[in-house]
């Protein structure tokens, strides 16, 4: 560890192996946020679908999935506010310890609370809590590096680790409780976890010095009423979708990608326009556009992990592993050991090879046609029959969508921190997650077409028009690239 002591921080100025000794806070709280995350998610959709008997809620299979989809959806697009609160109210440093207790209260209210009163109760506390905390851990982590700093992917890149230690983990722990104790106790676990993050972020807080602590645009007082007026008309209009059935259990997929699309097109069009933004700026966030395409591609498949894949794993699987049967859930955890695997070897390869790298649009073109490519691996797989899929030939296919995802989300993360408007620096990476959101709640559309007996063509469609979709944006990206003004 390496020091340089400065009379405004000389503790946020010390270095862990040549990064910013913050990262090392943020990536504890994102370890331990993905832990409760991952965990609970990876048996929300068997809660949902289980018979009472099983200790589940027994709705439709496909209505559950499409649920999962949605409701991870919705937390991608609370990050518009975790990024509105820290840019207008908070600051990035203190919304992100808020978000982690309200992300608790979600997971004690689906731990204790019974049937649908917990899942909607706890669902909404997570998806806002989770919000909060995304956006602005992965924005504060940005504030860390210089516009321009080589470092900055590799940062990224032990960020991504620390999600998923997180990831792999918590399904692990979950599918055991889940076996042996029932589901609430599993939902218990990842409220625990998830309050051992705070307890580490708030030790060494410290570490972060005065990054994050500054609100970059303090909402006047005039406008607290109006703000307030606008939230209560927000909850009254879904109160009113809901009562009238215009949104449904069953649509809840399809609405939500609509209203986050709708939700990214306003902010698009709200940089574009505003007078905060300058005109490299402004190039910047047009170079963003097909990049938030692409990431949407990629995740409504990569989700699909807790959807299709997850009744995939249950019912198609073969989990005996030396006479033990383990979870089925722990599906979850099998890409993430590919990622702590090789998150450290793609680390020192963007550290090592720095401005040679290949440019941020190419790096997004291969993780989508290699998402493609991955999701095409279960084609053959189809004509195996039954219950008998070998585990180990999914822990093959997996490593395809984890190589996938560290060439695009580590990226991408450190990529909308530099074209990011000052005006907007949470509020951008809120943006990304948008991109996500639309993946995910996609991935509980797409588990509506998903069908045992026709694998081969769900499975070869899915994953070839994700090809063709990365092969785009590599047609593109010097394009790309010039509208990034001189953003790698």
């Amino acid at each position: 560890m390496s020091e340089v002591k400065t009379a405004d921080s000389p503790i946020a100025d010390r270095t862990i192996f040549g990064h910013p000794i913050g990262l090392t806070n943020l990536f504890g709280v994102e370890l331990w946020e993905r832990f409760s995350y991952y965990g609970m998610v990876s048996i929300l959709g068997y809660y949902l679908y289980y018979s009472a008997t099983d200790g589940g809620l027994g709705l439709d299979e496909k209505t559950a999935f499409g649920i999962v989809g949605a409701y991870g959806g919705l937390v991608y697009l609370s990050t518009v506010l975790g990024g509105w609160i820290a840019d207008r109210l908070l600051g990035m440093e203190r919304t992100v310890f808020y978000g982690g207790v309200v992300v608790v209260a979600g997971h004690i209210a689906l731990a204790v609370l019974p049937g649908l009163t917990g899942v909607g109760v706890g669902l909404v506390l997570v998806a806002l809590g989770s919000g909060a905390l995304k956006a602005n851990a992965s924005s504060l982590l940005g504030t860390l590096y210089p516009k321009g700093d080589a470092r900055a992917d590799g940062g990224f890149t032990l960020f991504y680790l620390g999600i998923n230690l997180g990831a792999f983990s918590g399904p692990l722990l979950t599918g055991l409780l889940h076996d042996h104790l029932g589901f609430h106790y599993a939902f218990g676990a990842a409220a625990i976890g998830m309050a051992l993050g705070l307890i580490q972020y708030v030790v060494f807080r410290r570490n972060l010095g005065t990054h994050g602590r500054e609100v970059p645009n303090p909402l006047p007082r005039s406008a607290i009423r109006p703000t307030l007026a606008l939230l209560a008309g927000a909850a009254v209009l879904v109160a009113i979708v809901f009562s009238t059935g215009l949104v449904t259990l069953d649509n809840l997929p399809d609405a939500t990608t609509g209203v986050i699309a709708a939700a990214a097109i306003i902010y698009f069009v709200v940089m574009l326009t505003s007078a905060s933004v300058t005109q490299v700026e402004r190039s910047r966030v047009r170079a963003f556009i097909p990049l938030f395409i692409a990431n949407a591609v990629f995740w409504s498949l990569f989700q699909q992990i807790f959807t299709v894949l997850t009744g995939y794993s249950d019912k198609r699987i073969n989990w005996s592993i030396f006479g033990w049967t383990a979870p089925s859930n722990w599906i979850s955890s099998v890409e993430p050991v590919w990622v702590i695997a090789l998150s450290p070897l793609f680390a020192l390869l963007w550290t090592k090879i720095g401005s040679r790298a290949p440019s941020t649009p190419r790096k997004f073109a291969l993780g989508v046609v290699g998402m493609g490519l991955a999701f095409i691996l279960f084609v053959p797989l189809s004509f195996i029959t039954g219950h008998r899929v070998p585990i180990l030939l999914i822990v093959v296919v997996m490593a395809g969508f984890a190589v996938s995802e560290l060439l695009l989300s580590p990226i991408g993360l450190a990529v909308t921190t530099q074209l990011a408007p000052e005006a907007f620096r949470a509020q951008m990476m809120a943006l990304y997650f948008f991109s996500v959101g639309i993946g995910t709640s996609m991935s509980g559309t797409l588990a509506r077409f998903y069908d045992q007996d026709h694998e081969f063509a769900y499975f070869g469609i899915t994953g070839a028009v994700a090809v063709c979709a990365g092969l785009v944006v590599a047609a593109i990206a010097p394009r790309i690239s010039e509208h990034m003004a001189g953003v790698h």
